[in-house]
């Protein structure tokens, strides 16, 4: 189905349901007798689908878009509260109208990362050159040989190693010829000589055994041999056989890979749920069906404002050697969400953590293991305090149930002890955890809401002129007792257009196809309303070609197949609207701001107005919800 036909039948939906709510109509098919009928009861008014605040006391044309009035009953406007709405049990059916139960439990969140494979830095390994001299052999001359701790790696000249083993064989020698009956200050210095010899031989890279076996034979050699400080991968070789180095210089670089980092990068609203000690799951193209695990060991201070994204970085073990530094991962972050919208994890409830190394775990205070740094509790690290039994669980609201817009969230809620009736009520959000919306107020536990059907109930309280998701308050009615102008009260069009396109930037930022389409008419619907000789001269001058082009886009919009579609639709409606946002008398920017994506449209860019505050990408949707940066805010926003 396209989505100009589930336009239609949204609006035969919720015109529909305006019509249910009223006085039903008799068996004749005239619509010139039916429309004399209505027009004598005094309880009727008829108003415009397209425009609810036109209120007349008989049928016609509606004066802005000459659509056909429908009918509305003032008596059971009169019966139900400004934001109720009653149907039957047939106008639910044809709504399609689900309810779910606002219950307190736990919510489980999934959070997906993308990643690599890293070589663990801290175990990295370089050999140098701790004496100048000339390699006249590497044994080791290519990288990705894997070496042992105490493998012969290089086979170096050196002029000065010969000089000092030959003071340390001339020290042992003045020694020997001392003798027994020398004076014991004399043996002393010798001694004194002799160890001094031998500790510059090991500062110069010899072994013991290698000082002994020097000492032994007494024979000095203007060569050494250098061996592997540690056991691991030569990932670089610096130099080759035949060069000179000077003291220092690096001749591998080894890497012990039993131990690799994984780094993730985490989007900007996902921070919440993500914690130093956290274990991650994740998988890898290279063995299908295996998942590995490891521990989040840091997280970036810092934010890539270009990606909006944060990096993660998890220890992982691989003393089987499967996993390779370089190989994509996807990674899954599991959280527990408790009241509040704190993370709890029942394997650190009350335990003491290293702050360097999470592996290191204990049931009381301490040192780390390895690094030796205090341990700290848990619960300094984000996570929820005391035991998980006494954790309080938070209210849960189902994410397809409320209609959000700027700051705005509002639910419809059944209302108790009446049958068909629902109630529209804002209600003030949490952080979302997977399919959940934390409750902050505005809802109790165990009230039904509407989880689907709620746009269509919210376009039947506009056809009412009530107040709903695209008029938080209710409209200054018009009143037209004839077909011209006499009497007629028109609302300014502009903040109409501005709401109607924020309804849009907030359909698509929350992948609600439909949203943005109703959003979408309802800037056609604005538009039509526009006199622009109410409009103050320096905004006249752009509004002609500005208005073309939004109702142009708003149109494609409307007719868009898919959501990408309508993403690209919605950038030519962002840059009409851009053209008047910065004119004098917009004030219907006040608390807009100009937001840019980089990503967008594969790099090119794009730029989108919204309530100033969080970024909410109309372009991505929750695939990269935060991707984007406030430019600035509008003239309005200033004042």
């Amino acid at each position: 189905m396209n989505s100009r036909i589930k336009l239609a039948c949204v609006g035969i939906v919720a015109l529909g349901l305006g019509w249910s709510i009223g006085a039903e109509f008799g068996a004749d098919n005239s619509g010139a007798e039916r429309v004399q009928i209505k027009s004598e009861s005094p309880a009727q008014v008829w108003t415009c689908s397209m425009h609810p605040q036109i209120r007349q006391n008989k049928a016609g044309l509606c004066p802005i878009c000459a659509m056909e009035l429908v009918v509305v009953s003032t008596d059971a406007g009169t019966e139900l509260g400004p934001r109720e709405l009653a149907l039957s049990e047939a106008a639910q059916k044809l709504a399609e109208v689900q309810v779910a139960v606002v219950e307190r439990r736990f919510a489980d969140v999934e959070t997906r990362m993308v990643g690599k494979v890293a070589i663990d830095e801290t175990r990295l390994r370089d050999i140098s050159a701790w004496v100048p001299g000339r390699i006249d052999r590497l044994y080791v001359d290519y990288t990705g040989v894997q070496v042992n701790e105490g493998d012969h790696m290089v086979y170096l000249y050196s002029p000065e190693l010969l000089t000092a083993q030959q003071e340390l064989v001339q020290a042992l020698h003045a020694l020997d010829a001392l003798g027994e009956r020398a004076v014991p200050s004399l043996r002393q210095t010798a001694a004194s000589t002799i160890e001094s010899a031998r500790q510059r031989l090991r500062l110069w890279g010899l072994t013991s055994h290698q000082v002994a076996r020097i000492e032994s034979a007494r024979i000095p050699s203007d060569r050494l041999t250098i061996y592997a400080p540690s056991s691991g991968v030569v990932v670089e070789r610096h130099v080759g056989q035949g060069a000179y180095v000077k003291t220092g210089e690096r001749i591998y670089t080894i890497a012990d890979l039993s131990s690799l980092w994984l780094t993730l990068e985490a989007y900007e609203s996902d921070l919440r749920w993500i914690h130093y000690g956290q274990s991650i799951e994740f998988i890898t193209d290279s063995h299908p069906g295996e998942r590995f695990s490891g521990r989040i060991a840091f997280i970036d201070p810092i934010l890539d404002e270009t990606t909006r994204t944060v990096a993660v970085r998890v220890n992982v073990p691989n003393g089987d050697g499967r996993l390779k530094p370089g190989m994509l991962v996807r990674a899954t972050a599991r959280a527990r969400a408790v009241a509040g919208g704190r993370v709890i994890d029942e394997s650190l409830a009350g335990k003491w953590i290293s702050p360097m190394h999470p592996e290191i775990v204990k049931d009381a205070s301490g040192t780390c293991d390895v690094c030796g740094m205090a341990l700290v509790r848990a619960e300094t690290l984000g996570y929820a305090g005391g035991a998980v039994a006494d954790a309080q669980a938070p209210l849960l609201l189902p994410a397809t149930a409320p209609l959000i817009t700027g700051k705005r969230a509002v639910v419809y809620v059944a209302v108790p002890g009446k049958a068909g009736h629902f109630e529209g009520r804002e209600v003030e959000l949490g952080p979302r955890a997977g399919n959940y919306y934390i409750v902050r107020s505005g809802l109790r536990e165990g009230e039904q809401v509407v989880v689907n059907g709620a746009f269509k109930i919210d376009s039947a309280l506009q056809i009412q002129a009530k107040p709903s998701m695209m008029n938080p308050v209710r409209q200054n009615t018009a009143t037209v007792h004839d077909h011209g102008d006499a009497g007629k009260e028109r609302p300014s069009a502009l903040p109409r257009i501005f709401s109607a396109y924020l309804a849009v930037q907030q359909g698509l930022s929350t992948d609600q196809l439909s949203a943005a389409l109703v959003g979408a008419e309802h800037v056609r619907a604005a538009l039509s309303e526009m006199v622009e000789t109410a409009l103050p001269g320096s905004l006249q001058a752009q509004w002609g070609a500005a208005s073309a082009k939004l109702d142009s886009a708003a149109l494609v919009l409307i007719n868009a197949a898919d959501i990408s579609a309508a993403r690209a639709a919605f950038l030519s409606l962002s840059n009409a609207l851009l053209a008047v946002a910065d004119s004098d008398g917009a004030g219907a920017t006040r608390g807009l701001g100009l937001y840019y994506c980089p990503m967008a449209f594969d790099g090119a860019g794009a730029s989108w107005i919204q309530e100033s505050g969080h970024v909410a990408n109309p372009y991505f949707g929750a695939a990269m919800l935060r991707c984007g940066s406030q430019q600035r805010l509008f003239a309005g926003a200033r004042e």
